[in-house]
């Protein structure tokens, strides 16, 4: 169990699956043992490709709002003592995180005047996903985050760089992704994280990233794609430690033009850095199946200031949950 979680077994596994060799050795090395008092890692791998071998994270708004956002008082929000359009409070269900639940503000990511150029329809269904966030939103469920959804998550993830193949391991729901550099077949069916495949153009990876099912958000603030989603991705490196990420986002189901996303994401520099499993599929099964319960689990939470009742809203529909309670 521990040694799935310290991610030894991925790393490994990554290793003689895509047949990395020597490549591997020299990046790996700058991962999870070297310190601030070894040599400086190479910046360039063997076959003379920048090195992004090691543990990344991004250290931005992005997870919250892929746009420019004012701090708001949480992710759910309602009506408080002025109209809704002036000044917004804590809806219920987050209410007791006081602070923990605020959004700060940012600058956003999307490149550009003109915000996310959204369909009409479109834009109106994003608006209502962030009205239920708590219901709709992928992360809360655990489920695997998408790409670029999970290059920004707000956990390092690890990076292990070959000739043919690139392997990303993310600690957030066990999720993974290959980026392939050479000819494969494409998945027999769509999927969460996408179908990666690279090349080089001088010192940028540039990767395609198609066949998505269309079961993913871009962030918390409900923005979303269809299956028609097509990604074009650039790394480029800005020093040792620092990669350029851009996206270039396509769907025309969606949107009404591509538009793009940019951030640097940066190496965690710590001796002992490494991406840590984050199993939050455990957690997230109260919060899904609960009302499936004979006898509700959570029902109560009494604290110093206040009270939190819980009342389960059975689905409509939900036949598997009357035939539990049989």
């Amino acid at each position: 169990m521990m040694g799935n979680r310290f991610r030894v077994s991925t790393v490994v596994t990554a290793l003689a699956a895509f047949s990395i060799g020597a490549v591997v050795a020299v990046g790996v090395t700058g991962t999870a043992s070297q310190g601030q008092d070894e040599a400086p890692r190479p910046a360039r791998t063997p076959d003379g490709r920048p090195n992004f071998n090691g543990v990344w994270q991004a250290n931005n708004e992005a997870h919250w709002d892929l746009e420019a956002h004012e701090a708001r008082p949480g992710m759910v929000t309602q009506e408080g003592v002025y109209p809704y359009e002036y000044a917004r409070v804590p809806a219920a269900p987050v209410l007791a995180l006081g602070a923990a639940a605020g959004v700060p503000g940012s600058l956003g990511v999307v490149q550009g005047d003109g915000g996310i150029p959204y369909r009409p329809e479109a834009l109106r269904l994003k608006q209502e996903n962030a009205e239920n966030w708590i219901d709709r939103d992928p992360e809360l469920k655990c489920y695997l985050p998408g790409t670029p959804r999970a290059m920004y998550m707000p956990y390092p993830f690890q990076i292990v760089q070959g000739a043919d193949k690139i392997h990303m391991t993310f600690g957030f729901s066990n999720a993974a992704r290959v980026i392939h550099l050479d000819d494969v077949d494409l998945p027999p069916d769509y999927t969460y994280m996408g179908h990666s495949v690279g090349r080089w153009e001088g010192d940028t990876l540039v990767v395609d990233v198609t066949e998505f099912n269309g079961k993913n958000w871009f962030d918390r603030a409900g923005n979303f794609h269809s299956e028609a989603l097509r990604l074009t991705e650039r790394f480029s490196p800005m020093s040792p430690d620092a990669i350029w990420y851009e996206v270039t986002i396509t769907d025309p189901e969606t949107f009404t033009e591509p538009w793009t996303i940019a951030m640097p994401i940066y190496r965690r520099l710590e001796p002992n850095a490494t991406a840590l499993d984050y199993p939050c599929i455990e957690f997230a099964e109260e919060f899904m199946y609960g009302h499936l319960r004979r006898e509700q689990l959570v029902r109560r939470w009494e604290g110093e200031t206040m009270i939190v009742e819980i009342t389960r809203k059975i689905p409509p529909g939900d036949r598997l949950h009357e035939w539990y309670r049989r």
